[in-house]
């Protein structure tokens, strides 16, 4: 099984990285590809750059989901949306193809510092990506990022950990009855 793997965020100390990296511990027997949104860099999207083509880097990253056979992300939140890379980056390439998740089974995350867990962008993107042919199979988001996660050992919490190991293994045992 080939994973794509991202956030939803251009920074290097994106703690939605560190959360993925955790997740992807239990997926290590399969074939991952983690891509870093900084490699998909564009322009600002407009319908007027629009008319002059589109960005090569949209191609990619819509022949990197393709390429999957499963999706595992984490998505910042800035000002309780999407964060503005990934928000271009998306424009761009549903402008190309409206199914940008081409239908691929999604573990969909997301984490914060704050109480909420990210829970803005979550509830956004759990109605809006299955719009854009998203199969949302499980989501998870984690509170108080600093406070549940350490970089070691990764979720502290035990009662948020035994939560993301029973999202990971639904989300498991339904991919494995995916077509």
């Amino acid at each position: 099984m080939k994973i794509l793997a991202f956030t939803g965020s251009t920074s290097s100390t994106s703690i939605n990285r560190e959360l993925v990296k955790f997740v992807l511990k239990d997926f290590q027997n399969e074939e991952l590809n983690f891509i870093d949104l900084n490699d998909f860099s564009m322009p600002v999207f407009s319908v007027d750059l629009e008319k002059k083509g589109f960005p090569d880097e949209a191609y990619r990253f819509l022949k990197v989901i393709e390429e999957c056979d499963v999706i595992i992300c984490s998505l910042a939140e800035h000002n309780r949306s999407y964060s503005a890379a990934f928000k271009n980056i998306f424009d761009w390439a549903s402008r190309i193809n409206v199914k940008v998740f081409q239908n691929k089974p999604m573990l969909l995350m997301s984490t914060s510092p704050g109480g909420y867990g990210g829970g803005n962008v979550m509830n956004t993107a759990k109605t809006f990506f299955p719009q854009f042919a998203a199969d949302i199979k499980e989501t998870f988001s984690l509170p108080k990022f600093y406070e549940n996660f350490d970089l070691e050992n990764g979720v502290i919490n035990p009662e948020m950990l035994n939560e993301l190991k029973g999202k990971i293994l639904s989300f498991k045992n339904q991919i494995a009855n995916h077509d």
